[in-house]
């Protein structure tokens, strides 16, 4: 139902049993209550972040005091679904989760290994999003963990502290450099193990490797780049192992972004293991791929087991329903062949001119895969290949000319089967893949993706079908009447991922050419910028519109036609800066390129516009954009700037408070302004601090403003 409802009528009619459970004195009561709520934050992610986000995690953490076990674990989960679908807004709440979740992690018994991977799960989702927020945290974190490696003999929590300190990496980076000599040392006696019950914790081991050679920083991890290379050789030669095989391509992926160099002497040995896993059938099977439970939803302690016996009871009947069996593909050999085709195309980047001698077998044999891919149709959890096949070509680009004829053959046949994909297939989230797909072709691509001209009239009809709401898996439109301002949020995904395709279309075609298909498909992203609307359909359509013409410009003949949208776009971009909604209004990018790009005729009116919102806003980062937005328009035609007006209300709102990147157009701005009208430099004071004038006319004119 979160998939497939609006989150408005579903949530005004679970809410009430949704609270009637949490308020419950039967602890299983309460648990529902509380994985109705994680289950939700997938499909309706957007409905939580902006109207109850703050209501659910005072639940949830409440739960985490619970007497009940049954009840912590469940309130475990929900925190790491909030954590991995409502980003950035739940991050925002570190300083009250982080000492809640850091507290009941080390008060846990570490004898109950289920309810310890639970609190991992919460852990982990939360702490990798947040960047350098995590800094007051990594002592005790680190210090955790560490013990966890050194102290504990269950080789299971182990595997989960090893990968804690993956997510830990990926949100500290470089603040993890004092911990990596211990780490490393506890990582080494896993990575070389030769047992089975040991393999585990070694295919993780191999994971956050690869996670530590991408963010620690090259300096560091350069000199262990030959030794990991080494080691990854050794294991495909000695252990016989899907999951081992799929981490060390990813190690190698990875050694390539830090020391291409030592790849190199190495890629004949590295290049042939992974091109035998593509053209391997070895893991196709034909069974039930939907039979699975998530187990983190099972309470699997050995103390709970009786207590547990009817959820158990009630999770194993449930995958026993009567559904289809179809043709799936083993998870460890699908992985496999995906991380092959990631580390190909990303090995093949960073090497250069070094991997020339494979690109032909490499692009040969990820062409052959396009009659392989066909095997995931149909199933909605799993990628496509096709999104590895794509990021594979980039080894391409060197060489393009030696494969142009091969490269039209893929790009033919990608596009046909994504388009018999698309018109076939039921499930929403294959659909969106189709979509990245040929999105992921024209990004990679570029005009060889339209080398052969039905491309782009069925690309860009695949866009207007699924704006229209006339695919299968929107149940072909259904009935025209119904009411368009409520959808459900996978089906508002779906548009988003259609409309990232034409801007794409744009930036890669003649405007000429494209002109027609875009008059099509302008009213369909317009339409969606009403404020009926919801926020996220409304900021959809103002971005997209901007992404469009930012594409535009670039192109052959895009400026002209640019500038014959404009009277048709203006008001919708004028809208979304008025807009109500923060997100709407932050669209800055695409209303600064528009500004300084299409519409230096309406200045007049924008700058009434824009002097109305800042004395009215009170959003820091709409402010900078609004800033930027001003300092572009000076920029772009300065002759139609009231300057004595213009420059100290700009001035006033100055310095910039978050959108720092922004900073670069604030100050060519004000170079600018200080060449050619010294006088209203007077007003630098106040955003610097300082009277900037005495430094001179070659500070303002450094290579860091141009």
């Amino acid at each position: 139902m979160a998939l497939h409802m609006p989150p408005e009528k579903l949530f005004q009619q679970l809410m009430p049993l949704i609270q009637a459970c949490l308020a419950s004195d039967n602890p299983y009561q309460r648990k529902g209550g509380l994985l109705c709520l994680a289950v939700l934050a997938e499909g309706c992610a957007d409905h939580i972040r902006t109207k109850m986000l703050s209501s659910v995690l005072q639940t949830v953490c409440q739960s985490l005091s619970d007497s009940n076990q049954v009840v912590r674990c469940a309130g475990l989960f929900a925190l790491g679904q909030f954590s991995e679908h409502l980003q950035p807004e739940v991050s925002k709440y570190c300083a009250e989760l982080m000492p809640l979740l850091l507290g009941y992690l080390s008060s846990l018994n570490q004898a109950k290994v289920g309810h310890v991977t639970k609190a991992f799960y919460a852990l982990e989702n939360f702490m990798e999003n947040l960047g350098s927020d995590i800094e007051p945290y990594l002592p005790t974190l680190m210090d955790t963990m560490l013990s966890a490696l050194n102290n504990t003999e269950n080789l299971k929590i182990k595997e989960l502290a090893v990968s804690a300190i993956g997510a830990i990496a990926n949100a500290a980076k470089e603040m993890l450099v004092p911990y990596f000599p211990p780490v490393i040392e506890s990582l080494k006696g896993f990575l070389t193990t030769t047992t089975e019950e040991m393999r585990p914790l070694q295919t993780q081991s191999l994971d956050t490797l690869s996670v530590l050679a991408r963010t620690i920083g090259k300096d560091v991890f350069s000199p262990l780049a030959a030794e990991c290379v080494q080691l990854g050789l050794n294991l495909t030669d000695t252990i016989d192992d899907p999951d081992l095989r799929r981490c060390t391509y990813s190690l190698y992926s990875a050694v390539s972004t830090v020391s291409p160099d030592c790849l190199t002497p190495h890629l004949t040995a590295i290049t042939t293991v992974m091109l035998l896993a593509l053209k391997s059938n070895e893991g196709i099977t034909v069974g039930n791929i939907y039979d699975k439970t998530f187990v983190l939803l099972d309470d699997d302690d050995e103390d709970d087991k009786e207590e547990e016996k009817d959820v158990d009871d009630f999770l194993e009947d449930e995958t026993e329903t009567d559904v289809h069996d179809v043709a799936g593909v083993e998870n460890a050999y699908i992985d496999e062949k995906e991380d092959a085709c990631d580390a190909l195309g990303e090995i093949a980047f960073n090497t250069g001119a070094a991997f020339q001698p494979f690109l032909e077998s490499s692009f040969q044999q990820v062409y052959e895969m396009r009659d392989v891919s066909h095997w995931l149709a149909g199933w909605p959890n799993h990628p496509s290949l096709y999104n590895r096949l794509c990021r594979a070509l980039r080894g391409q680009d060197l060489c393009i000319s030696c494969v142009s004829m091969d490269l039209c053959l893929f790009i033919n046949g990608v596009v046909c089967r994504q388009c018999y994909n698309f018109r076939t297939e039921h499930e929403r989230q294959v659909v969106m893949g189709v979509l990245e797909t040929m999105n992921n072709v024209i990004k990679s691509c570029k005009e060889e993706a339209f080398k052969n001209p039905s491309h782009l009239k069925e690309i860009s009809h695949v866009i207007r079908d699924v704006l229209k709401k006339k695919t299968v898996c929107q149940d072909g439109g259904g009935d025209e009447a119904d009411d368009e301002d409520q959808q459900a949020e996978y089906d508002a995904m779906l548009q988003e991922f259609a409309g990232e395709g034409i801007p794409l279309l744009a930036s890669s075609v003649p405007a000429d050419s494209f002109a027609p298909f875009l008059n099509d498909l302008l009213p369909l992203i317009m339409s969606k910028a009403k404020s009926s609307c919801t926020v996220a359909d409304r900021s959809f359509s103002v971005g997209t519109i901007g992404e469009i013409l930012q594409a535009l410009v670039s192109v052959s003949g895009g400026r002209g036609v640019a500038g014959r949208l404009s009277n048709r776009l203006l008001p919708v971009l004028v809208a979304g800066v008025k807009d109500s909604d923060p997100e709407v209004r932050n669209n800055k990018n695409h209303i600064n390129v528009f500004l300084s790009k299409v519409c230096s005729s309406d200045y007049p009116m924008m700058l009434s516009v824009f002097s109305n919102l800042l004395a009215k806003e009170s959003d820091l980062r709409v402010i900078d954009n609004l800033c930027a937005a001003l300092c572009r328009m000076i920029l772009s035609n300065m002759g139609a700037v009231p300057l004595e007006q213009v420059v100290p209300a700009l001035v006033a709102r100055l310095p910039l408070k978050e959108d720092l990147e922004e900073n670069k157009t604030v100050f060519s701005c004000l170079a600018m302004l200080y060449t050619h009208s010294p006088d209203l430099v007077q007003y630098t004071e106040s955003y610097t601090g300082r009277d900037v004038r005495p430094a001179g006319r070659k500070c303002w004119q450094s290579s860091i403003f141009y």
